[in-house]
């Protein structure tokens, strides 16, 4: 049986990490140009038409074309650091733990669509834009690794290099998002058990 990771449905991590995440028309369009054109191969005049607004009403919203990157980046990556940080939140053992954090995290992906793709265009941030993104990102490794090592030291999994297989593991769960399709044959619920199956067989799970 499943723990309760939070009091009310809408907080489960769970049911945060399944819905795809919400952004305004003018992040939509920003998205959707620098996914068919790359950061650097779009412009923000082409951003304003695709929303319908004038270029320095865009600026009222936005400063500039990296500030729309990191606003998209930072959307993500908060949502997913927000889940993560339930799950944690939710208490449990480290397994269960283990779990419900693969799971949030493969959901996420299997939901980001075009936003996991910008992940790939960090390079272009801005250093203090780059350095909050990359806490927030390394926090989430941190909280899996934490529950890998906790599993290590009570005998539930059995590994020789956890740092090394975790981040394996969120490069696995990454990967999620390039060929994933919602409408696919492939069930979310279904994608989720063989994830758990494959990265629990990663983590080393010693059999009950």
């Amino acid at each position: 049986m499943r723990r309760s990771t939070a009091g009310a449905p809408q907080d489960d991590p769970r049911t945060r990490a399944s819905r795809p995440v919400t952004l305004s028309p003018i992040l939509t369009a920003a998205l959707e140009a620098f996914y068919e054109n790359g950061y650097h191969g779009a412009t923000v005049r082409d951003i304003a038409a695709r929303v319908g607004v004038t270029v320095p009403a865009l600026y009222y919203h936005h400063e500039n074309k990296e500030a729309l990157l990191y606003a998209l980046l930072d959307t993500s990556i908060s949502r997913l650091d927000t889940v993560c940080r339930l799950v944690d939140a939710g208490g449990g053992g480290p397994v269960q733990r283990f779990n419900d954090l693969v799971e949030c995290l493969v959901r996420h992906m299997a939901v980001s669509g075009k936003l996991a793709y910008l992940d790939g265009e960090l390079r272009s941030l801005a250093p203090e834009h780059r350095r909050s993104y990359i806490a927030k990102r390394s926090a989430i490794e941190g909280r899996l690794l934490r529950a890998v090592e906790e599993g290590i030291a009570d005998g539930s999994f059995d590994l020789t290099y956890p740092r090394d297989t975790v981040r394996a593991m969120l490069g696995t769960i990454q990967a999620v998002a390039t060929w994933y399709r919602p409408d696919g044959e492939l069930s979310l619920d279904d994608l989720v058990k063989r994830y758990l199956a494959i990265l629990s067989r990663m983590a080393g799970l010693r059999s009950a």
